[in-house]
């Protein structure tokens, strides 16, 4: 299955095995290095995943009815 076919559920649940994997310390070093590699990709991927929802989810309503992104950064003004 492909990162872009995979949901964020499946790429968590994934990243998990592979933390648990390397948190044994029984990975020779080569497939450690795919291991770590492959992690980095879908934490990438669920960084993405959530980033994305983070800028659907959140928005401020006016006092005019209408909706304007939130930055966070700045704050609600």
């Amino acid at each position: 299955m492909t990162k872009k076919q995979q949901s964020f559920a499946e790429a968590m649940t994934a990243l998990e095995e592979i933390v648990r994997q390397l948190e044994q310390g029984d990975v020779p070093l080569e497939n450690a290095i795919d291991l770590y590699k492959q992690g980095m990709e879908l934490s990438q991927f669920c960084h993405g995943k959530l980033q994305h929802a983070e800028e659907q989810l959140i928005s401020i309503v006016q006092e005019t009815g209408e909706t304007t992104a939130f930055d966070p950064l700045k704050g609600e003004n």
